[in-house]
């Protein structure tokens, strides 16, 4: 079946016209009567009756008429629909990032700019936000100390300081300029657990330094270690871009070398030009 063929047919069959069919098609008026006579002697029909005045459908052109209509009318809902995504206007995309302070910025920014488009957010660890970007599984993630590697495109997006997490009416509250890392020596603390981005940069900063805090508790979510410093078991460590409005809690710089964390946009490259994954990068802020 010449698919060519058919869509002269329905474009007659739609205008009536040989004339404005094939201004419909942006093609020549021999072409269209081309293209149907060769439909009608392949399958030995008649499905147009060619008077002074109009073109008019036989039974068999009005049944053929009733499939193409629906035929390429739904190819032309695909063209559409394709259309309105490539100009942003519809489309859904899958976004991944290891805590919810700096994405959630840009998905309102997003939200602004592109109000057809549909995200869903997966938030996780470092290792699973990673892991859901290099499988396919997220389009685009907000990621933290991640390091170059193949087949992987990132974009920095901002840095953070590590701090210390303290109850409101500590001593350490009142150190609006910060505490120094040597301060945390045996000071007894309350961290999230070892594979977390923030628990990892300060140990490697603590170990550097020669400093040893005595961890009592280890917890896995940011939530928790707020709580169990609002309940006083222990100083916390916090991003600064993490810092909760919570008023039981203070967080306090901390100062000392390698307390800083490096924040980033990334993709798969093969992927970087594809329209929506370049609109979201494209709403990071200028550094």
């Amino acid at each position: 079946m010449n698919l060519f063929q058919l869509r002269a047919f329905d474009a007659v069959a739609r205008e009536g016209s040989f004339t404005r069919a094939a201004a419909r098609l942006f093609i020549s008026q021999p072409a269209v009567t081309g293209h149907i006579k060769a439909l009608e002697e392949h399958y030995q029909i008649t499905l147009l009756r060619r008077t002074a005045r109009r073109v008019e459908l036989t039974e068999e052109g009005t049944k053929l008429a009733a499939i193409t209509r629906a035929m390429f009318g739904l190819a032309e809902e695909a063209q559409v629909m394709l259309e309105a995504n490539r100009q942003l206007l519809t489309g859904r995309l899958e976004v991944a990032a290891d805590g919810p302070h700096m994405v959630m910025p840009m998905l309102a920014s997003l939200r602004a700019r592109y109000p057809g488009i549909t995200v869903n957010l997966r938030l996780g660890n470092a290792q699973e936000t990673l892991a859901a970007l290099l499988s396919e599984h997220a389009d685009v993630a907000v990621l933290t100390e991640v390091e170059p590697r193949k087949g992987l495109h990132l974009q920095a997006l901002s840095e953070s300081r590590i701090c210390a997490l303290v109850p409101d009416g500590h001593p350490w509250a009142q150190k609006s300029k910060g505490v120094q890392l040597k301060e945390l020596d045996q000071v007894i603390m309350v961290l999230r657990e070892p594979s977390s981005i923030t628990r990892r940069t300060f140990d490697e900063a603590c170990a550097a330094a020669l400093v040893n805090p005595r961890v009592l508790l280890e917890l896995d979510s940011r939530e928790a270690v707020t709580e169990a410093v609002a309940a006083e078991l222990g100083v916390g460590v916090v991003s600064s871009v993490e810092v909760s409005h919570d008023p039981r809690v203070i967080a306090v710089p901390i100062i000392g070398e390698g307390l800083v964390n490096r924040h980033m946009i990334g993709c798969m490259v093969r992927r970087r030009d594809l329209r929506l994954i370049q609109a979201f990068f494209d709403l990071a802020p200028a550094r």
